[in-house]
């Protein structure tokens, strides 16, 4: 079958090969049809090492498509079954699941060191636990979630990371509140599900901070009162704010210089959001008297601070009722031999998601 494969750590272009085969079938396991994935930007961070991968690997996490195969002591599947894949699959059993943070699981991580592929080579990993830029992936059942019938396959995707990310940290993690401002830093598809969760929550004013124009402009559809650059950030919180700073900041890149200008133009007593995924080697400085005497509250958000299957419900029905815009979000379509292409759009802040058709 054909995959998409990152030989090495650091490489900027994947090569889609069609020796690759999906590995570990058997009890326990379920086999997926892909039929479509999005791109995310912790794909690139895998690539070129910001997250933790081993290689050579398939890239990908945001998958949907049809069970072909189902492995003993599996129940609920059956072949034909459309779902989402989801890379970070409560365990039901460990002290964050029976604490109700079944999102700080870490049963799903434990699959990101097996591989889940091999070529005549050698084996190769699946990016996550997963790797979707491919035709065909073997999962624990966990990772399936069932999806109905008028979901369309590239919509099942991106709730299965991106939109749920983005949604869940303005909902559940930092619940913003009515009538409130907020300030989102990085518009990409995770940072615009941020801005459509604000707007679910009744922010007034919600200010979008993103250093290329079409991101900005597209922010404004998505619910943002106001664009702006980095550069016109300070401008936008002293007209905004009186200066005081913003209710809620959301630092959707991943950085610690853009955490750091996060947490600045919070307002004392104020909530700041980390929702990027940035580097191990990434140090955040911050001094003990400020974070004493502003009591800002610095709230990390996991996969959307909650419970996924809860999310991916949530998103569905949102969805529905034309509450939030997930057609919108794709702005680039390409098959899986353009995946080079759909980095470039990704790497451009062209794209704020990229499908890739399989």
């Amino acid at each position: 079958m054909r995959a998409a494969i990152l030989h090495e750590t650091g490489q900027d272009k994947l090569e889609v090969l069609d020796d690759v085969e999906a590995v570990g079938f058997g009890p326990g396991k379920v086999r997926i049809r892909v039929r479509a994935t999005g791109l995310c930007h912790s794909d690139i961070s895998a690539m070129n090492g910001v997250l933790p991968q081993p290689a050579p690997f398939v890239p990908g996490h945001e998958g949907a498509g049809e069970i072909t195969d189902v492995g003993d002591g599996v129940n609920g599947f059956s072949q034909g079954d459309r779902v989402l894949l989801c890379w970070l699959p409560a365990c039901g059993v460990c002290p964050s699941c029976k604490r109700g943070q079944s999102e700080l699981c870490l049963a799903g991580f434990m699959n990101a060191g097996t591989p889940n592929f091999k070529r005549p080579g050698g084996d190769v990993f699946g990016f996550a636990g997963t790797g979707t830029f491919t035709e065909e992936v073997v999962v624990p059942a966990g990772c399936a979630v069932p999806i109905p019938d008028d979901v369309p396959f590239d919509i099942a995707a991106l709730i299965g990371c991106g939109v749920t990310t983005g949604l869940g940290a303005a909902i559940n993690t930092a619940d913003v509140a009515a009538g409130s401002s907020v300030a989102v830093i990085g518009c990409g598809g995770v940072g615009i599900s941020a801005i459509q969760g604000a707007r679910l929550k009744g922010a007034a004013q919600i200010v979008a901070v993103d250093p290329v124009a079409t991101r900005r402009e597209a922010a404004l559809k998505f619910g943002a009162t106001e664009a702006v650059s980095p550069d016109e950030l300070a401008d936008a919180k002293q007209r905004v704010t009186a200066g005081e700073g913003f209710d809620y900041v959301f630092e959707v890149v991943g950085k610690s210089a853009t955490a750091r200008t996060a947490y600045e133009t919070t307002r004392r007593g104020g909530t700041l959001c980390i929702v990027g995924a940035g580097a191990m080697d990434d140090h955040l400085q911050l001094n003990m008297f400020e974070l004493f005497f502003d009591e800002k509250r610095i709230l990390p958000s996991m996969y959307g601070g909650g419970d996924v299957l809860t999310s991916y419900e949530r998103a569905i029905a949102l969805w529905r009722a034309g509450r939030i815009d997930l057609e919108g979000l794709i702005t680039h379509r390409v098959k899986l031999a353009e995946i080079n292409e759909a980095l470039t759009q990704m790497r451009t802040g062209e794209a704020l998601r990229t499908c890739i058709e399989i």
